[in-house]
């Protein structure tokens, strides 16, 4: 081979890196690197604005049913803003649903946090989603002679509730401590919330501090796109302290089943 010949290969062969046949290598390396910039992006947004959440089980059917995607708004509270009767919330039960959370192996639980943050695991155990039905000082109590919950002394219609659930099969008069929230699901029946932990440490209160934030939007699956819609049922209750028969609450009644 001629040096005129070897010195056109030459120069093919660097036409050919410049024109973007890069060696393996380096294709793997930029590729990796535009994946762990989008990791990361999608990360940070999870931790500060938007966090998906795989929806664990149906106690919040018929708005949200098992396997459901929705986007948690965790800015709704923020610049002291705070959770308001009717809000369907993600929170961390540690405390209040859970006394003892269970220990789990360090790594494979740092794996699952990051899947159930970008949702694509189901969340924590320690992770609940329940609506709003009690904010502090509120009086809350099951059930009036037509067999539902009252809120300040004013009975309330909730559209919500699973069919053929009854508002509460378990008797309470409970007030809200200042600082917490009273929680239920819709599938009422099917629900672990509030009323399971009357009698016990806490009483079944959530702080208000503990809120994720609040479900703005069911993203997956496709026929089931939608944004929860805000609920009356709560217009008329009155402020805390003002509505008829608001005095001091007996024990509640039970724990529901």
């Amino acid at each position: 081979m001629s040096r005129t010949t070897g010195e056109r290969g030459g120069r093919k062969g660097r036409r050919r890196a410049a024109g973007g046949f890069l060696p393996p290598l380096r294709s793997w390396r930029g590729a990796g690197l535009i994946g762990a910039v989008c990791a990361v992006s999608l990360l940070l947004v999870s931790h500060f604005l938007v966090q998906p959440f795989q929806i664990p089980s149906g106690s919040m059917e018929p708005a949200l049913n098992v396997g459901d995607r929705v986007l948690v708004n965790k800015v709704a509270y923020r610049s002291g803003s705070r959770p308001a009767r009717g809000d369907v919330v993600v929170f961390d039960g540690t405390d209040s649903f859970i006394q003892q959370p269970p220990e789990r192996n360090p790594v494979t639980g740092l794996l699952r946090d990051a899947a159930a943050a970008v949702g694509l695991a189901e969340p924590p155990v320690t992770h609940f989603v329940k609506r709003v039905v009690g904010v502090g000082g509120d009086r809350v109590t099951c059930c009036d002679r037509t067999g539902r919950i009252e809120v300040n002394g004013t009975p309330v219609t909730e559209p919500y509730v699973h069919p053929g659930d009854a508002p509460s099969r378990v008797a309470f008069d409970i007030v809200v401590p200042d600082g917490t929230l009273w929680m239920m699901g819709d599938h009422r029946d099917r629900s672990h919330d509030s009323r399971d932990l009357l009698g016990s440490p806490g009483g079944g209160m959530v702080p208000v501090e503990r809120v994720i934030g609040r479900v703005d939007w069911i993203g997956w699956p496709v026929g089931h796109w939608s944004a929860p819609e805000p609920t009356a049922a709560f217009d008329r209750v009155p402020e805390p302290g003002t509505g008829p028969g608001h005095g001091a609450a007996g024990r509640g009644g039970g724990a529901h089943g």
